[in-house]
């Protein structure tokens, strides 16, 4: 029986394969959008999102039990009884540590579009310019023109909140009213502001957390509940946003539990004929044909198919005729920065739980300045009150400890900075020889680590952070270095990188794999360099380009 055939096959249902679903079915094409993991539902399946804390079981904590099972989610604040099962477990999918790697994934419908941290930043001239002129690694094959009215294009659609700050480091977008500031960040922004003259800003920060209605969805309702999926639509998302555009054209089939193990790739026409499937639930293998393919399985998962899809040709897999598959293994560092307490406002208080923060842009290495690394950060926080939850120490027992607490706490402010992490050729990930998942397929083994660069940058995201607070205002600043463990920013990119020369990168700057020009890579894998922003605005707007590129291609016949 001949093979079911479609115009295009998706493969991964995040962020950008729900982009790259909606694109292409909307421009007319016929689409086989592939999740390895179950099918969730837009509101019937989250759950936990409405249930009040005393009707979780462990009020939502982690059990002895959800420890032991879970060896790599309990070492950051991912593993949680609200929505472990989004998470991917370790004992079906294990990887494994040449060095220390915290790798967190979402293999359901939606992938990590229903987990993510929604925070929005376009990449600036800046970032695209900097490989070239540091001479590290490989150029953009694009630059922030190129990308612009694609983010103009996908925010419009998937709802940022911000405001037009007018920054060159952090281009402004098409913003929908920014969430409000409180009154602490407020008066310590004026405070920042006039301190330097402008060299540093606390902006609000640009999460995908809509403050007016787009259609289907009603808007962010301050309960700060992403996490576990959003009744509301508050939040894009693959099952609030693209997955119901794509839906609504007749145009889509969605296949979950299908694992792609590989591409099949004809040598003759040089260009991927399709996929193999296997079926997560009934093992059983199965074939679809496809004029494209778009992988965005996520930065690894969409590697590995293609180091799987090796053949006597591209014996190091579809895409590796560079040398450079597998390799450029990218993150965001973090986890340290500074905290603070101030006096007074005690009076004052702010609505709701906003689920988002402040934001301070790059500052470092600009204007001609020098440090002793290369490129820069950012930080993410803000203030807040202790609530009821804190420890009164002096009255942590019976009527005047619950007098106390009816009342909010002091106010505190913190701030985590984000660095980037340059792309190394040996920070890499390959096919493991020895270990296997639960389906028979190879393991990855990570191998990365920051070095100098990196460990240098930190010095000055804990010194600037603690200096900033002190200037702001506030008092018994305290720097904090919770350490890192690559993997552990959520922010994997690389391994199959953009770039001008298929001597030197797996794609070119339409994001077409070089040896194989009608397969198509927009996740975080086409990364030539991190930037220090949250990437994954970026890929939203990879995607839409691409596809644009891709339909239009298909109608010249060139694919």
């Amino acid at each position: 029986m001949a093979n079911e055939k479609y115009d295009a096959i998706v493969v991964g249902s995040g962020i950008s394969g729900g982009w790259a679903a909606k694109e292409l079915t909307e421009k007319g094409l016929k689409v086989l959008l592939l999740e390895r993991g179950p099918n969730v539902e837009h509101v019937k399946d989250y759950k936990t999102a409405t249930l009040p804390p005393w009707e979780v079981p462990h009020r939502g904590r982690r059990t002895i039990e959800m420890l032991e099972k879970h060896p790599v989610l309990r070492r950051d604040y991912v593993l949680n009884e609200l929505n472990v099962d989004w998470w991917a477990h370790e004992d079906e999918s294990p990887y494994v540590e040449e060095k220390p790697f915290n790798w967190f994934r979402g293999y359901q419908v939606g992938g990590r579009s229903l987990l993510w941290g929604r925070q929005s930043y376009r990449l600036a001239d800046i970032d695209f310019e900097a490989n070239a002129k540091e001479g590290i690694a490989v150029d953009w094959p694009i630059r922030y023109k190129d990308l612009a009215p694609w983010y103009s294009y996908v925010e419009k659609f998937a709802g940022i909140s911000g405001n037009k700050d007018g920054l060159e480091i952090l281009p402004d977008g098409e913003f929908m009213p920014p969430m409000p500031m409180n009154c602490v960040e407020e008066d310590a922004v004026k405070r920042i502001k006039e301190h330097y003259k402008g060299a540093r800003h606390w902006i609000m920060g640009r999460p995908a957390n809509i403050t007016q209605p787009l259609p289907g969805r009603v808007g962010c309702q301050y309960r700060n509940k992403c996490s576990l999926g959003c009744p509301f639509g508050g939040y894009f998302s693959t099952q609030a946003s693209t997955l119901p555009a794509a839906d609504a054209t007749g145009n889509l089939t969605l296949r979950p539990w299908s694992i792609v193990r590989r591409l099949i790739y004809d040598k003759d026409t040089q260009k991927a004929t399709g996929v193999e499937v296997l079926d997560a639930e009934t093992n059983q293998t199965v074939e679809y044909d496809a004029k494209i393919i778009f992988l965005c399985a996520s930065a690894f998962n969409s590697t590995a198919i293609l180091m799987r899809s090796a053949t006597d040709i591209w014996p190091g897999g579809l895409g590796s005729s560079s040398g450079e598959l597998g390799h450029n293994v990218m993150d965001h560092h973090f986890r340290l920065g500074a905290r603070g307490t101030i006096d007074g406002y005690e009076d004052k208080y702010y609505f709701g739980r906003r689920p988002t923060g402040l934001y301070i842009p790059r500052f470092r290495n600009l204007n001609g300045e020098k440090r002793d690394y290369v490129r820069g950060f950012g930080y993410q926080g803000g203030a807040s009150r202790s609530g009821w939850s804190r420890d009164v120490a002096e009255l942590n027992f019976g009527a005047p400890m619950k007098d106390a607490l009816t009342q909010p706490g002091p106010w505190s402010i913190g701030f985590t900075a984000f660095g980037e992490i340059l792309p190394y050729h040996d920070n890499h990930i390959r096919l493991s020889d020895t270990v296997k998942d639960k389906w028979g397929m190879e393991a990855l083994v990570m191998s990365a680590e920051i070095k100098e660069n990196e460990k240098n940058m930190r010095k000055d995201m804990m010194a600037d952070a603690a200096e900033m607070l002190e200037v702001a205002g506030f008092k018994d600043v305290q720097t904090y270095d919770a350490g890192y463990t690559f993997g552990q920013g959520i922010h994997e990119m690389g391994t199959a990188r953009m770039g001008r020369d298929p001597k030197t990168s797996v794609l070119n700057g339409n994001n077409q794999v070089w040896d194989a020009k009608n397969v198509f890579v927009t996740d975080g894998a086409c990364m030539t360099s991190a930037a220090a922003q949250n990437p994954s605005l970026t890929y939203m707007a990879l995607t839409a380009r691409a596809a644009n590129f891709a339909v239009e291609e298909l109608k010249r016949q060139n694919l």
